[in-house]
Formats: C-alpha cells, sequence, structure tokens
C-alpha cells in the first residue's frame, strides 16, 4: 500500500516542488557576492600573467642585447630564434622576429622595466609598443603611460589619444575653477576639461549651425565620449527648465562620475562673447537648484566656441559666480598629423641597434 503524501493539497495541474528545492532568501547576495569574488580573481590572474609575460619580453630583449654585443649577432641570428621559438612554442603568438625586436627595443628603452615612474609592466604588451614606437618623448611615454593605467585605456582608445595630442591639450581651457571650487575639486575639474575638443569625425564644415554640431555629436555618440574623457555620462540634450513659466532648454546635459557633479555644455557655433558666460552662468544656477541632488557638488559649464580670444574669456569668467570653463571646438581638424618619419619602425629600430654595434666594434678594435 503506497503511503499518503501529508501537507498542503495541491491544485489540479500545480506542480510539487521536490522537499529542500526551494531557493534561500539569502541565495541572490550571496550569488551576487561569489561572481564578485570570481571576476575579482579573474582580473588579479589577468594581472599576474601580463606581469610575467612582460618581464620575460624584457629578459629575453636583453639577453638579445647582450648577446649582440659581446657576440656581434644580426638580424639573420633573430629571424633563426623567432622560427626555433615558434617550433617549440606552436601556440603562442609572441615570437614572431618582428615582436623579438620590440622585446630588443624595449629592453633597450626601458633597462629598469618602468616608463619614467610608472612599472611597465602593469601596461599590456602591445600598449608598450604603442608607446614606444609612437611617442619619442620620455614625458611624453609617461604621460600616456599613467593616463592608460589610471583610466583603462584600450590599446585603440591609446592611439587615437596619441594620434589626437591629448598631452597638449589637455587641462588647458581657460577656467574659474581655482576662484570658485574647492582646490581638491578644482584641479579635477581643470583635469577633466581640454582645448581645443576635436570633432573631425562628425563629417561637417566650420560653417555648420549649433544646431548641427548638436544632432552630430548624438549621432557619433561614442565618439563624443571619448573625446570628452573619462567620467562623463550623458543625461540628455535640449534637457527642459522651467523658470517661473518660462522654458530653458539646455544644449547637453552630462553627469561626471569622478568629480560627481552635473556639467552642462553649450554649444556656440561662433566665437566667444561675454555675454556667452553669462547665459551658461543662468543655466548652472537653475540645474543647481532644481536638479542637484544634496550630496551631488556644484554644477560646472563648458562653453564650446568656434574661436575665443584668450584674455576676453578670462575676463569675462572673473566676475561669474558660478564654475565654468571656455575651450574651441574644431570640426575640422587643426593639429598637425604626428610625423611618421619620427617614429621608429622595425627596420629603423634595427638599423639603429646595429649602428650602436658597429661603433662598439670598432672602439675595440
Amino acid at each position: 500500500m503506497r503511503a499518503k503524501r501529508i501537507g498542503r493539497p495541491t491544485r489540479a495541474g500545480e506542480a510539487v516542488a521536490p522537499t529542500g528545492s526551494a531557493i534561500p532568501a539569502d541565495y541572490a547576495a550571496w550569488l551576487a557576492s561569489l561572481k564578485g569574488r570570481i571576476a575579482s580573481a579573474r582580473r588579479r590572474a589577468a594581472l599576474a600573467a601580463n606581469e610575467e609575460l612582460v618581464r620575460l619580453y624584457h629578459q629575453i630583449g636583453t639577453e638579445i642585447l647582450e648577446r649582440q654585443n659581446r657576440q656581434g649577432w644580426g638580424a639573420k641570428v633573430i629571424d633563426r630564434l623567432a622560427s626555433d621559438l615558434k617550433a617549440a612554442f606552436p601556440e603562442m603568438k609572441g615570437f614572431s622576429s618582428s615582436n623579438l625586436k620590440y622585446m630588443r627595443y624595449f629592453a633597450q628603452m626601458c633597462p629598469d622595466i618602468r616608463i619614467g615612474q610608472q612599472p611597465a609592466d602593469q601596461l599590456p604588451w602591445f600598449h608598450l609598443v604603442t608607446l614606444l614606437t609612437q611617442l619619442s618623448s620620455g614625458a611624453e611615454r609617461e604621460w600616456y603611460a599613467t593616463n592608460s593605467i589610471q583610466h583603462g585605456w584600450s590599446r585603440s582608445t591609446l592611439e587615437a589619444h596619441i594620434k589626437n595630442r591629448l598631452h597638449q591639450r589637455q587641462g588647458i581651457a581657460v577656467t574659474n575653477f581655482d576662484r570658485r571650487l574647492p582646490a581638491p575639486q578644482a584641479q579635477l575639474a581643470d583635469e577633466a576639461l581640454k582645448d581645443p575638443y576635436l570633432f573631425d569625425f562628425l563629417g561637417l564644415g566650420d560653417e555648420a549651425h549649433e544646431r548641427d554640431i548638436e544632432n552630430a555629436l548624438i549621432r557619433h555618440i561614442t565618439r563624443f565620449l571619448l573625446e570628452l574623457g573619462a567620467g562623463f555620462a550623458c543625461v540628455g540634450r535640449q534637457f527642459r527648465l522651467e523658470v517661473e513659466g518660462d522654458e530653458f532648454f539646455i544644449d547637453l546635459l552630462f553627469y561626471h562620475t569622478r568629480l560627481k557633479c552635473y556639467v552642462v555644455v553649450e554649444l556656440k557655433a561662433a566665437a566667444f562673447k561675454p555675454d556667452h558666460a553669462g547665459q551658461l552662468n543662468f543655466y548652472l544656477a537653475a540645474v543647481d537648484a532644481q536638479v542637484k541632488a544634496p550630496d551631488d557638488r556644484p554644477t560646472i559649464g563648458l562653453l564650446l566656441c568656434k574661436a575665443k580670444k584668450r584674455l576676453v574669456a578670462e575676463y569675462a569668467l572673473s566676475g561669474i559666480d558660478k564654475p565654468m570653463g571656455v575651450a574651441e571646438c574644431r570640426l575640422v581638424r587643426a593639429l598637425p598629423q604626428p610625423l611618421d618619419t619620427a617614429l621608429p619602425t622595425i627596420e629603423e629600430i634595427e638599423a639603429e641597434l646595429a649602428g650602436d654595434l658597429e661603433a662598439k666594434l670598432e672602439r675595440r678594435r
């Protein structure tokens, strides 16, 4: 005789969960914690693996340099070494002849495995190759290495910032931040702005109107955010404000995650005029009163114009209550392209090292 099940009667067609199958109340929180720990462990493992790889490449490059100096190695020996290493480790892709020459150049340019004050092994290998081959100044390499580590730039982002000469434009906009913000935030806000902003990816000419620029920026929002820099999150365009029954519309409203504040961006398809600062000051006051949360920091403004006279902008901002900056935006590239001839190719690296070797051999004779 089959034993009867004691418990709550079931309705027709209702499935009965087996005993012990109920999900615990804290399961979701535990799962989220577990996923976070797994992701963190994977990141640490990836960083550790990258550090080992970069150090290995540096050791290989150092030994190639030493053997070249002692034994007169040439390019043919490196080609043979690449072939033998690829045969021994077919699953690894880092032992091409060109990569071995990059290792040698890396060891020569960074004998202490550092780029300035930055440990080189904190960067992926091809970030290092980009820094070594696309920049000739040690100070510039250190600047881009520091920012790559700080902001987690991808290789394509790093290459784009080098091409657009970000280090020459960062933190030079005309602002009143030093007088309107506390020191720590003023410095961060200055670093968040640049001058000029390059919008040549929009496909517009210098005759474009403000609404044309705004529409194109929204269509290319990913490139726009990349040019704005780390920390900007788009809140909206033509953001509506109502003040005593009158409507006002902000061109673009952002929130900056590092500054913890709203950023009002106004576009002007003409040269800067002092009354532009007054209009932006009004928008900042309205956002502070109607949008800003109590724990947000003061809203800052960025006025992007076709051109500006620096002293005029400085005078205009000196009497403004709210923190804001003025910078130019360029729809057609005006900065000179980096000269390809200033960047070492594999062949140039090879020739340079060969020349060093010949000079050393000549001195020994």
